[in-house]
């Protein structure tokens, strides 16, 4: 297939990218570079370095040849931000979004992969399904849960079938590809940055959370497992004409938890510093994956905290300053 990819220069975008060419397919990726290293965008990829706020650059580049899919991967991502910065999120994640939409459904595209998130889901203490409550506690959820919206509008008027993988924590690293965001805002790659030597402290925001020692409780989901997920959503939607998934491993682990298994593995100190908490954070996100099982065959194969911990610290430290 012939794949339009956005955020193809991103951590999960540029795995993705890099799987999809060894399935076969042609892949283009349109990226700003805004947040994404041209170094990232993996080697057989086509290259447009655009905004999708261009309208005539996505046009132009949507009608370069007959696509099959889109799969959405550029979005600002720091929930933290986006309760400092609502329109910041608005326009590049929503409005950015609709019009890649509407764009993809005028070049006649028929599958769109929507990069989504658990923070579309209200807090819980159970693990969440897809039936689970939405309620998003910050603007950076609002916005995916109403791309998701709109997708659900264009599939019943245009027949555009669409997936929307609700990721929680991505975490980890594939040969080549780790995460490097700037600024960063992730915790492992924050706590990794602390055993290089390259900041003082982690900072644990929040330790009055209802959880069993206080910290924030996140489910890591590794890289590689994300990646499969996207391909077998990609394949699935030449029958299904709607699908939306949780992608994580039904673990939940807290700050302190996290920070203790980067000690264990990476063999440093790790200062951490306790803080108030931040506006925006849910205290506890853990997926229920079943459905994802059940209908797909996915399995996560990769997240054990200590092997996603060890994957990220291999690549921080063959890369200590990111893709630079």
């Amino acid at each position: 297939m012939n794949i339009f990819l956005t955020g193809g220069a991103g951590y999960i975008g540029s795995a993705t990218a890099e799987a999809l060419l060894k399935a076969g397919h042609n892949v283009t990726v349109y990226d700003s570079l805004v947040t994404g290293y041209r170094e990232a965008v993996p080697a057989g990829a086509d290259f447009v370095h655009a905004d999708l706020a261009d309208k005539a650059a996505l046009e132009a580049a949507l009608a370069s040849k007959q696509f099959d899919a889109v799969m959405h991967f550029a979005a600002f991502i720091e929930a933290g931000e986006s309760m400092k910065d609502p329109g910041k999120f608005i326009q590049n994640n929503l409005v950015n979004s609709a019009a890649l939409i509407e764009a993809a459904v005028q070049a006649g595209v028929k599958r769109f992969v929507l990069s989504s998130t658990a923070a579309v889901y209200q807090s819980s203490d159970e693990p969440l399904s897809e039936e689970s409550p939405l309620g998003p506690t910050n603007t950076y959820g609002y916005t995916k849960l109403a791309v998701e919206r709109i997708l659900e509008w264009y599939r019943s008027i245009h027949g555009l079938h669409f997936a929307a993988l609700r990721y929680f924590n991505a975490s980890g690293a594939v040969p080549g590809r780790g995460e490097a965001h700037q600024p960063e805002s992730h915790l492992i790659p924050l706590v990794l940055q602390v055993a290089l030597g390259q900041r003082e402290n982690i900072k644990v925001f929040g330790t009055d959370y209802p959880t069993p020692d206080g910290s924030c409780i996140r489910d890591y989901i590794h890289i590689a497992d994300l990646v499969s997920a996207h391909l077998l959503a990609l394949d699935a939607l030449a029958e299904k004409d709607k699908l939306v998934y949780n992608i994580g491993t039904g673990t939940g682990f807290s700050v302190k938890e996290v920070i203790e298994a980067a000690r264990a593995v990476t063999g440093h100190a790790i200062p951490a510093e306790e803080t108030p908490r931040r506006p925006g954070d849910s205290a506890r996100l853990v997926a229920s994956s079943d459905k994802i099982q059940r209908k797909l065959g996915w399995k996560a194969e990769h997240s054990s905290i200590e092997n996603i911990l060890k994957t990220a610290w291999e690549w921080h430290e063959a890369h200590p300053k990111g893709y630079k």
